[in-house]
């Protein structure tokens, strides 16, 4: 195992010293936000509202430690493993093929219950604009001209699809800061009030919903590679994109709750939307709901873009049949990865609620990130650096962190799985996905292991 891991890591720091490392804090912190602030927070205000009412802002809070622990995690382990492919490289190298295999499969099923829940919050935007969409029929038609769209943009090269999430990465912040900043001004202390510390289930509740605003940062050190001074970049510039992710989250939280107060948690499809009305009349109410269509559809964008490469990579590796590695021949792009991979989440979308969705979603990222933290305690005990003049994050007790990072993690997948409420139904269900899922991966990848053994030995 271990010659196995140190040949690919051989292979992998050939590959990537070709890259320029040319990316820098300004342009990582951007990054790591334009990954994270995405449709989510246009409708989980609503959700937070139902599990804690005033007391929402304890999950933001929870959130932002627990997050704080993986992202030290991330940084410690990415300032040791500059290699392209971001967490799942750090696992990989840490652990050996198998496992970095596995936290691959976590990453498609991370990203698959996301974006179909995305697609979700964007069919619901534009039924409440234009209601006589909402028959199921319509909702139906609806998800398959999103989805069509988005794979014949982006079978057409990868050109198109990066230049249709441009288009739309800034153009979400705009409604959310309107929103903040003129909002700040109508809350209404006594809607901020609350009277008992709720319990810890609907608090691991919330928290598994919150995640889900959270993630997005292993999307953005996918090209760790071309950083440039991995070791003060990578952790400078999460911890900066955190700090300004939550205080946009919580001010959001704030503004919503302040204003609506109770009625908040009724509004569950366009909550921002309807707070948005109660200060800027109609005008407001469209710029949100304007806002969430516009977040989500740049969300799904950017995924069609990218997600549909791993169902590629398992094709082109033999995990997957090869014609997942289809390429097309005039347009050079991987059609048959990125049309398999809009199936399968039109699929979910059509099966699904945003709730359920991000409920599974959250499960995945969560088992994805346990694997990370492993990882990082595991680099860190044997001192593994890849980068050329060994350079690596540092700090007193570091060793600490990932344990606990772990820890937190049990928890909130524990607190919500015992949970009598729809969310732990919801991540119960989550997580017996999950598990079918890697056992069918699994079983997949040792065949081909044991294929390629059979070519080898019959050569």
């Amino acid at each position: 195992m271990e010659n196995e891991t140190t040949i690919s890591l051989q292979q992998a720091e050939r590959v990537d010293h070709q890259l320029v490392r040319g990316i820098g804090i300004p342009a990582l912190t951007a990054n790591i936000i334009s990954s994270t602030i995405g449709a989510g927070i246009f409708v989980l205000p609503a959700a937070m509202a139902r599990t804690l009412g005033p007391a929402a802002l304890l999950a933001f809070v929870c959130c932002a430690i627990a997050m704080v622990l993986f992202v030290t995690c991330f940084a410690i382990a990415g300032s040791r493993v500059s290699l392209t492919g971001g967490l799942y490289a750090y696992v990989e190298v840490a652990f050996g093929r198998y496992i970095g295999f596995v936290a691959g499969v976590l990453y498609a099923l991370t990203a698959l219950g996301a974006v179909a829940g995305v697609v979700n919050v964007l069919v619901n935007s534009i039924v409440i604009g234009i209601p006589f969409l909402g028959s199921a029929l319509m909702r139906i038609i609806l998800m398959i001209f999103v989805y069509g769209s988005l794979v014949a943009i982006n079978v057409r090269g990868v050109r198109g699809g990066a230049g249709a999430v441009t288009v739309v990465t800034f153009a979400k912040l705009i409604p959310l800061l309107v929103f903040i900043c003129v909002g700040i001004f109508f809350i209404r202390p006594a809607n901020l009030s609350w009277q008992a510390w709720p319990n810890s289930k609907s608090l691991g509740d919330a928290v598994i919903l919150l995640i889900f605003a959270f993630v997005g940062i292993e999307v953005a050190l996918m090209p760790s590679g071309e950083v440039r001074n991995p070791a003060r970049t990578v952790p400078r510039s999460i911890y900066l994109a955190l700090v300004i992710t939550t205080t946009i989250y919580m001010l959001i939280q704030l503004v919503a709750q302040g204003t609506l107060g109770a009625d908040l948690a009724s509004h569950k499809d366009a909550p921002l939307a309807e707070a948005a009305a109660t200060f800027l009349g109609n005008i407001g109410y469209k710029l949100l709901l304007a806002g969430a269509a516009v977040s989500a559809f740049g969300f799904v964008t950017s995924d069609i873009l990218s997600s549909p490469r791993i169902i590629f990579a398992f094709g082109r590796d033999g995990v997957l049949p090869r014609w997942f590695a289809h390429v097309h021949p005039r347009y050079r792009s991987p059609d048959v990865a990125i049309v398999t991979y809009a199936v399968i989440a039109f699929a979910l979308s059509i099966t699904g609620t945003f709730e359920q969705l991000a409920v599974l979603s959250n499960v995945a990222v969560l088992l994805m990130y346990l694997l990370c933290c492993a990882a990082c305690w595991f680099l860190v005990q044997r001192d593994i650096r890849t980068d050329r003049d060994g350079s690596a994050f540092n700090f007193p007790g570091m060793q600490i962190v990932p344990v606990l990072a772990i820890a937190v993690i049990l928890w909130i997948l524990g607190q919500a799985s015992f949970s009598e409420s729809s969310v732990g139904a919801d991540t119960r269900a989550g997580l017996r996905l999950a598990a079918i899922v890697l056992i069918i991966a699994s079983v997949l990848y040792v065949l081909r292991k044991f294929v390629a053994r059979s070519g080898r030995a019959n050569a």
